[in-house]
């Protein structure tokens, strides 16, 4: 039934939209990037351990070992990591529409390695998002609309190396999504992803609220809003659900003014309108891959 998929689709969109503010929240309560990534990873990857296990879906071939090690590099570690940087540098908005310029760089990555051919849709597409990003490090630049932020490079840098890393779920999931089930695949590498930031956590003692949220961030915009969005894509065309997924920036810039006060300058805002532009034309353009939003950072 395609409206129960988009429900779905839109209500994971709200899940991922609430992931900065929350992590913000959880950052200023002094918990480390590095540490709040070891949590998120370690919670979700016990909940799909848990859901391949009863769905009898554990197996993983050999030869597909070193790329599972690949992806919690890069799609854990990484990813995890930076999208936390982006946050705490430059606010719960910035961080989120900094990371869906993940399609551009997929269709870079794809040209260069893959030997897809660069269409004028994908240029485009691409050019519109570039200038989009553009406008957004102008328009944010300074104070985040006196919400105790400082936006510079370092914001704009980690933005853009976590739609760089969020880039490899596309494609990855060309080939792997698949053929496995995404809890049978993130069962591994959220774990695996953890023990590789384990070494560099300085765990410090948390309240029991602060201790609510970071169950909340491994359990329902990680765990819960995966599943609402394969059970989504099961009802909705691929593209049309990557297009209802735009809500999530939406959402999260909603959020990130109401409960931090978080702003940019209409130049900003018009940038993030042309990277939602550019994720359009791009999910529109044909035979893109089925995962096309598998899980969030």
């Amino acid at each position: 039934m395609p409206v129960l998929g988009y429900c779905f689709i839109a209500l994971a969109a709200a899940l991922w939209g609430s992931l900065g503010v929350i992590s913000r929240s959880v950052l200023a309560a002094g918990v480390d990037p590095l540490e709040l990534s070891v949590w998120r990873a370690t919670i979700a990857g016990a909940l799909f351990a848990v859901h391949a296990i009863a769905r009898g879906r554990v197996r993983v071939a050999r030869r597909d070992y070193p790329v599972l090690g690949v992806f919690a590099v890069v799609g854990v570690s990484l990813f995890y990591l930076s999208y936390l940087f982006a946050v705490r540098t430059g606010g719960a908005a910035l961080a989120a529409i900094l990371l869906y310029t993940a399609p551009a760089w997929v269709a870079v990555a794809s040209a260069l390695w893959l030997h897809e051919p660069m269409t004028r849709r994908k240029l485009a597409a691409l050019a519109t998002t570039l200038i989009g990003v553009a406008c957004v490090a102008l328009g944010a630049g300074g104070s985040a609309g006196g919400a105790g932020l400082h936006i510079g490079p370092a914001a704009i840098g980690w933005g853009l190396l976590s739609g760089l890393a969020y880039a490899t779920y596309y494609l990855f999931g060309k080939r792997y999504f698949v053929r496995y089930e995404a809890a049978t695949l993130f069962m591994y590498v959220q774990p695996l992803g953890a023990l590789l930031l384990l070494p560099l956590v300085h765990f410090v003692d948390k309240s029991a609220a602060t201790w609510g949220w970071i169950l909340f961030l491994g359990v329902v915009p990680t765990y819960v809003a995966l599943q609402l969005y394969e059970a989504g894509l099961r009802r909705v065309e691929a593209t049309r659900a990557v297009t209802v997924a735009t809500l999530e920036p939406v959402i999260a810039a909603g959020l990130a003014y109401a409960v931090w006060g978080e702003a940019l300058r209409p130049l900003g805002y018009a940038g993030a309108a042309l990277v939602l532009a550019g994720v359009l034309v791009m999910s529109t353009t044909p035979a893109e891959p089925r995962a096309l939003a598998p899980d969030r950072g």
